[in-house]
């Protein structure tokens, strides 16, 4: 398996709680913004996949927080998507600060939907491939 797609983010002012660190559903954008950065990298912006017909879905979301990130700290969210038969996939995405501190894991599932029939496509992985023009990103 390749290296993780990473991307860095730095969190800002407006994201923070009252308590002064990023707001728990602020990771779960932060993850989204690595996956669509992932899927870029590997030449399948939003709109190829609109035109395709299909869409990235999220069934199962876990994030397990570890450290707190505060304003101004940057963190570097990896994508990693783990393939198997059927029509779900896994993801594992790890924030770390930019010093190596792990800060958070998110693990998932999702699927790629069909937008004409609503339903999930049976190879997600096989149909993603087919439209990225270097699958390397998502371990394709």
């Amino acid at each position: 398996m390749a290296d993780p797609f990473q991307v860095r983010i730095t969190v800002r002012g407006y994201e923070l709680d009252t308590q002064g660190h990023l707001n728990q559903a602020v990771y779960l954008q932060y993850a989204e913004h690595a996956r669509w950065e992932c899927l870029r990298a590997a030449g399948i912006p939003q709109d190829r996949l609109l035109a395709a017909g299909v869409g990235p879905v999220a069934m199962e979301v876990t994030v397990t927080y570890l450290r707190e990130l505060r304003g101004g700290d940057e963190v570097d969210v990896t994508c990693q998507f783990r393939w198997g038969e059927g029509r779900a996939f896994h993801i594992d995405q790890d924030y770390t600060r930019a010093d190596g501190t792990p800060v958070a894991r998110l693990t998932g599932v999702g699927g790629l939907l069909d937008l004409s029939a609503r339903r999930l496509v049976p190879d997600p992985g096989g149909r993603l491939r087919e439209l990225a023009t270097d699958p390397v990103p998502l371990n394709l």
